[in-house]
């Protein structure tokens, strides 16, 4: 519950735009049916949902063709990340949360990834994304939100914070060492 406010999502509260589909998330470190094969969990969430995506679109954005035999116990941590990838997107959301979607991502699946986020995109819906890649956040965000604990402490273009902030150093102490 919020410590003060109110908050809707797309005309509703947050649960009921959950239950319509309009709100899909991707966690960092989600859960997977650790006996399933991909496409046995695949087949089932996509039975829950009221108007999914086609699952062999899903597959596709998500490029899990290679690993659909694969029980998810058995995944990659980039195969795992991009099964957690198809069912975020899965319900054909409006809006698209993804915390740490790279995580355990190689470089080139990365890139792919951020090509496939770019077109869910252009087809009109949101996508917000939390990482620590601050290149990705610089090259992929409309716009960026920089917290510390909990507090914004930066909002805007990448262009723009950089241009605040440009030129500054930066030091993390810690009570061992000095991160200059």
């Amino acid at each position: 519950a919020p410590d003060a406010g109110t908050i809707g999502v797309f005309g509703t509260d947050p649960t009921t735009a959950v239950r319509r589909g309009d709100v899909g998330a991707m966690l960092q470190n989600g859960a997977l049916l650790p006996d399933a094969n991909v496409l046995a969990m695949l087949r089932t969430v996509h039975s829950l949902h009221t108007h999914p995506l086609a699952l062999d679109d899903v597959i596709a954005r998500a490029e899990l063709r290679d690993v659909l035999r694969t029980p998810t116990g058995k995944l990659s941590g980039g195969q795992a990340q991009r099964v957690r990838f198809a069912l975020a997107i899965m319900a054909d959301p409006r809006l698209l949360l993804l915390d740490e979607p790279t995580v355990g991502m190689d470089v080139d699946t990365r890139r792919r990834f951020w090509a496939s986020m770019s077109d869910f995109a252009d087809d009109g819906r949101t996508v917000l994304f939390a990482t620590h890649y601050l290149d990705e956040a610089d090259g992929f965000a409309d716009r960026i939100v920089v917290l510390n604990d909990g507090r914004i402490v930066a909002d805007g273009t990448g262009t723009d914070i950089k241009a605040t902030v440009g030129g500054r150093h930066v030091t993390f102490a810690g009570p061992d060492r000095d991160y200059s």
